[in-house]
């Protein structure tokens, strides 16, 4: 965010209550940034009336008293955007916190610290794209810089400056805030720019996704995926594997940048992202992942105030490098607790409760930052996306809770977690019965094309195996598997498989962890063929009990960790047939 203190009016505080202070005699705006107290407390106002103006305050304020000073900086609360801004890690309000850590000398934030978001003084080495006497527009890009081993930065005409004939573009070592290239008519433009986070960064036309997020995982890509520029949400109750599986989305997802929005998540869970994303490699390129990822962390215990900006910082980062023409993966764990802050901002402000306490606004909100996704085309005529994945946490596990029912009715992919499989130790712990994914169809021919014709076809087999299973579970538990007949009983039998052998995925084994398209396609393939043969084998009079006692089914169960895949499933398959068809 913006450093720049200019004070357009002096104000005096008029009372506090927690993360919300009212100040009177202060010349404001509505989201403007303030300076509060004889700290110095970054805020932001969210109301005036009459004479009084009302801020929420992202530090702690004890000890603040009335009387002190409020001072208005005239502009809303920004970020800075340019290179530096990729292997960092940022709190709500783009505080660099390794940054402050230094200069601090100690983990926790002193109350009133500032720093750019980015390194005002590092030198960076820019090449241009144009020349003098180009033509240059809003969006255009100007010339790269080599961000990261993984990122070229590519320096865009800001979206607010109208563009013109280019008189000199400079090439050479500078810094963000040295001009690189200048206009016939003066402007200049630097690789430093600053965007208010809550207003979306303008783009060209919104077009439909047809491609999808690939993200290693068989379940989602397999039977629930999410487009490139989508949004998926991701509910569950405590421990059901929510932060777990979005790591793995972060470290595994098909997006060329990464941004991670920690919100109002328990320290600890932070602290192993923090810990361990500077160690990951990138397995597209094998460098770091950190060369690609931007982390947000705002923890449960920092102030609630920051932690209700941190998702817009984190997506005016992704919205940036969308406008580069990249693809950008934002996760933001978790949309409940940011709407918690809401409801407790709230509630201070007196505002007209809705339901469960939460404001009446919630929808709004919710809707804002979803629909800031999408795949677009840049004002630069490129092509970039922002999909967007919110971890929910409905209390003791509830769906019909405001932020969960709000929340579906604007995103297109649920991946529901279920606390009963989590307790059955099978992860992902995502229930195949009530998620869903609005995007199958616009992505089919993508498999189709990419992985293989009838990856539609099998995909649905799988689901009405699925489907059947449950509806026999039922009569199971009622009368007992030995009542139902043969075929439904083998049905279960195939179930099983398709449950342990290939819904289940082992994040911390080496080759589990990451499964591709091609991968999956051939895993299902395998339970195809191994349920085809078995019934082969049961309509020529073989019992359940023969077939199902065939040692080689096993391996079934196997394909999943084995690396050299391809021969070991057709081996597999080769030998549960030959197996099976030697019981008739």
């Amino acid at each position: 965010m913006s450093t720049d203190q200019t004070v357009r009016a002096d104000g005096r505080i008029d009372s506090v209550s927690g993360p919300v202070v009212t100040a009177t005699g202060l010349d404001a705006r509505m989201n403007d940034m303030v300076y509060v107290g004889e700290a110095g407390l970054m805020g932001e106002v969210i109301e005036i009336e009459d004479d009084v103006t009302t801020i929420q305050v992202y530090e702690e304020t004890s000890a603040v008293a009335p009387g002190e000073p409020v001072e208005g900086t005239g502009s809303p609360l920004a970020v800075d955007l340019g290179p530096g801004l990729l292997d960092n890690i940022y709190d709500g309000v783009q505080r660099p916190l390794e940054v402050l850590e230094e200069s601090m000398g100690s983990a926790f934030l002193d109350r009133g610290v500032d720093a750019p978001g980015i390194d005002l003084e590092k030198p960076w080495e820019f090449t241009p794209t144009v020349e003098a006497g180009d033509e240059v527009a809003s969006g255009d890009v100007v010339g790269t810089v080599p961000e990261t081993e993984s990122i070229d930065h590519r320096v865009m005409v800001p979206p607010d400056v109208e563009g013109g004939t280019v008189a000199e573009a400079k090439s050479g070592t500078f810094t963000v805030e040295e001009t690189v290239v200048e206009l016939d008519d003066g402007t200049e433009i630097a690789m430093h720019q600053e965007w208010p986070v809550r207003q979306a960064r303008p783009a060209g036309e919104k077009e439909t996704p047809t491609e999808p997020l690939v993200t290693g995982q068989r379940i989602l890509d397999g039977l629930f995926p999410i487009a490139k520029g989508g949004t998926a949400a991701i509910p569950g109750p405590f421990g059901s594997g929510k932060t777990v599986t979005q790591h793995q989305l972060a470290k595994w997802a098909d997006a060329d940048i990464v941004v991670y929005v920690g919100c109002g998540e328990r320290g600890n869970e932070m602290t192993e992202v923090i810990e361990d994303f500077p160690e990951l490699e990138d397995p597209v390129t094998g460098k770091p992942l950190m060369s690609r990822t931007s982390l947000i962390a705002n923890t449960s215990n920092m102030p609630v105030a920051a932690r209700e900006s941190s998702v817009y910082t984190g997506i005016t980062i992704a919205e940036y490098y969308r406008d580069m023409g990249y693809d950008v993966a934002l996760m933001a764990d978790s949309t409940s607790r940011w709407a918690e802050a809401m409801r407790e901002i709230s509630s201070r402000l007196e505002e007209m409760p809705g339901e469960e306490g939460y404001p009446a606004y919630l929808p709004a909100r919710l809707a804002e930052f979803y629909e800031r996704s999408g795949y677009y085309q840049t004002l630069s005529g490129d092509e970039g996306s922002v999909s967007v994945v919110g971890a929910v946490s409905p209390p003791g596990g509830d769906f019909s809770e405001p932020v969960t029912q709000n929340t579906l009715r604007i995103v297109k992919t649920f991946w529901a977690l279920d606390a009963d499989l989590a307790e059955r130790r099978h992860f992902p712990a995502i229930n195949w019965d009530e998620s869903y994914s609005l995007y199958r169809d616009q992505l089919d021919p993508y498999f189709e094309e990419s992985v293989a014709g009838d990856w539609p076809d099998l995909r649905q087999w799988l689901i009405d195996i699925l489907d059947e299973e449950g509806e026999l579970q039922e009569i199971v538990q009622l009368v007992g598997r030995d009542a139902l007949p043969e075929d439904q009983q083998l049905t279960l039998v195939v179930a099983r498989y398709i449950r342990e052998g290939f819904l289940q995925q082992n994040a911390l084994h080496d080759v589990d962890t990451y499964c591709a398209p091609e991968k999956s396609y051939q895993m299902m393939g395998a339970i195809k063929a191994f349920h085809d043969a078995a019934f082969d084998a049961l309509d020529a009079g073989v019992p359940v009990e023969e077939i199902t006692s065939v040692e080689s089914i096993a391996q079934l169960n196997r394909i999943a960790t084995t690396e050299e895949y391809e021969q070991f499933i057709d081996e597999t398959i080769d030998e549960i047939t030959e197996d099976l068809r030697g019981l008739y």
